[in-house]
């Protein structure tokens, strides 16, 4: 008898994201978390000693990603790209979906992601296609939205609608925890893990400016829960009350939280690494500290 495991759930219709990303960028498109995502994300690889010659980014929303690791030489970049876009030299792009990867076994040295993982419904399942992907020795590293990101305009709407409505709908995304993700690159098969996070602040006038860079990001509401109705313009109002009421600073603009949690691990290697067994220390760790070993 054979058994078959469950389907992830599908928290994500990842095809109205791939719609929504496009849609933003037919316009200027807000990047600025982005752009410092990729700042940092490149400042961390610089002080890795390794060349890593086959690159593969992986659905990162825009190409900045791959360009800043495309320029330096002897890299070949890949791109995985949520949607079609045009084509940006010499960067090899192809168009797939991050939960379904066509890639070889050890295809790549290097495989990063910045603002994409948060949107995957089987993340189990993508880190475990990115570790087969990746070399022995190969790296993994990614940045992705955590879980006090927009926590803010999470209980504003939620609190106008349980005020106008008698209840909350699904509107923002739920967003990973560090604690856990840690867990699931060593269920993915990576060897030393890394998990690290950051909290930025972004100030706005109103939160209309905020929802106008959501929709500028492709960032808005793609849970497959959503409501599919239009929301009364009179809950909008009320939430803008709310936030104002909860999270303005003395000057009267408001604060939007956003966190950033990176990703580490490699693909192991018998190079690398590894712990002792236990009871294989060859001094004692009195010994080692230069105290006397007391009795209990």
């Amino acid at each position: 008898m054979t058994t078959q495991s469950a389907a992830p759930p599908q928290i994500f219709d990842r095809a109205l994201l791939a719609r929504r990303l496009a849609r933003a960028a037919q316009k200027p498109p807000a990047t600025f978390l982005l752009e410092r995502a990729v700042d940092d994300l490149t400042s961390r690889l610089e002080t890795i000693l390794r060349p890593f010659p086959r690159v593969l980014d992986l659905a990162t929303p825009t190409p900045l990603l791959a360009q800043a690791l495309a320029a330096r030489p002897g890299r070949h970049v890949t791109r995985a790209a949520p949607r079609p876009e045009p084509a940006v030299p010499p960067i090899e792009t192809l168009v797939c979906d991050a939960e379904t990867l066509p890639f070889a076994p050890a295809t790549f040295d290097l495989a990063v992601s910045a603002l994409a993982l948060q949107w995957i419904n089987d993340l189990p399942g993508t880190l475990i296609q990115i570790r087969r992907a990746l070399a022995p020795d190969g790296l993994f590293l990614a940045c992705m939205a955590g879980g006090q990101t927009l926590t803010e305009l999470r209980g504003a709407l939620a609190a106008a609608e349980e005020e106008i409505l008698g209840g909350a709908s699904p509107r923002v995304a739920p967003f990973a925890d560090i604690r856990d993700l840690g867990a699931l690159l060593q269920r993915a098969g990576f060897a030393l893990p890394v998990t690290d996070s950051e909290t930025i602040t972004v100030r706005y006038a109103n939160i209309f400016g905020l929802m106008a860079d959501l929709r500028a990001m492709g960032a808005t509401n793609v849970l497959t829960q959503r409501l599919r109705r239009p929301t009364r313009r009179a809950l909008f109002l009320r939430a803008a009350e709310i936030y104002a009421e909860r999270h303005a600073d003395a000057d009267g603009r408001l604060r939007a939280t956003f966190e950033f949690i990176w990703l580490s691990g490699w693909v192991p290697h018998e190079s690398q690494q590894k712990p002792l067994q236990p009871g294989s220390a060859k001094m004692r760790l009195a010994d080692a500290l230069g105290v006397k070993e007391g009795k209990l």
